[in-house]
């Protein structure tokens, strides 16, 4: 069976190319491979290919960026998510799909379950929303993994900027009034892995809408004191420690896009349907801090 990978050189894409290879042949495609939000260039990759899964990825995911290119946002976000799906159903494959917790508005603490209305803030979430509702209108059979707060041992994002700016500050601010579930990409793939299994062994049942993230959450300045306390105890050459690290509300680090205060989604379902249970926040994220201190 041949698995396609879409945006193969990110950090998700990274860990699926490795983890996804147990179940049959993984083939990645990247931007050099053509411009995915083209429906010519996605339909000649489909039909070279021939996939019997299409694993989905590839994303427009510059937040403060997508505020002034709703078009190219739209094009990765719902464009391709829809052109994948309606491929899938024609052809008989399997889709599986990321989406956000940028889809919710993120009122109150609590964790969110799958059936919490949607209400997008940004542009970036609003693309990303269109390119559900694409998939689930024109493959039911599909599955949309929904995370947050995705972070990894390679690639861009919040996991090592802090690291790079504690290797260069004496100090850090960080916004302590929105709250999530920071997921590293290892385990998305690991629970794709996973959700692919159970479908080939005839598991229809797994479709739809899934929340997937570790357990428990924290705020990004509870992260980033996480961050660099374990860092710190691997003997990383910090300029700080992580009582270094000072909290600030939202309102004093202004972006062009507004965030949710509240990303906790409910993870219950998605641990129901594959008999898992997912790992606290702390947990994983000491794992990856020891892939990342590996290399």
């Amino acid at each position: 069976m041949r698995i396609l990978v879409t945006g193969s050189d990110g950090q998700i894409g990274h860990e699926l190319l490795k983890t996804l290879a147990p179940l049959g042949e993984v083939v990645g495609i990247t931007r050099a491979d053509g411009d995915l939000a083209s429906p010519e260039v996605v339909d000649s990759l489909l039909e070279r290919f021939r996939p019997g899964v299409v694993v989905n990825p590839a994303a427009y995911t510059a937040v403060d960026q997508a505020e002034g290119e709703e078009t190219v946002a739209r094009g990765l976000n719902a464009g391709l998510p829809e052109k994948l799906a309606r491929w899938a159903e024609a052809n008989g494959a399997l889709l599986v799909h990321y989406s956000t917790d940028y889809v919710y508005a993120g009122n109150g603490e609590a964790p969110m379950p799958e059936s919490e209305p949607t209400a997008p803030l940004s542009v970036y979430g609003k693309t990303k929303l269109a390119g559900d509702e694409a998939i689930l209108a024109h493959s039911p059979s599909a599955v949309i993994l929904r995370t947050s707060w995705v972070y990894g041992a390679r690639g861009r994002n919040f996991m090592l900027t802090m690291l790079k700016l504690a290797a260069e500050r004496n100090e850090l601010k960080v916004v302590a009034d929105q709250w999530g579930a920071p997921t590293p990409a290892w385990l998305i793939a690991q629970v794709t892995a996973l959700v692919i299994r159970a479908r080939l062994l005839g598991n229809d049942a797994i479709r739809g809408v899934y929340h997937l993230t570790c357990r428990k959450a924290t705020s990004w300045c509870g992260l980033a004191r996480e961050i660099i306390r374990l860092a710190g105890e691997r003997g990383a050459p910090l300029k700080m420690g992580e009582q270094r690290v000072f909290p600030i509300p939202t309102s004093e680090y202004p972006a062009p896009a507004p965030r949710p205060k509240n990303s906790r989604l409910d993870v219950s379902r998605i641990e129901q349907a594959l008999a898992i249970q997912l790992p606290d926040w702390k947990a994983a994220l000491g794992v990856t801090l020891g892939d990342w201190h590996k290399d």
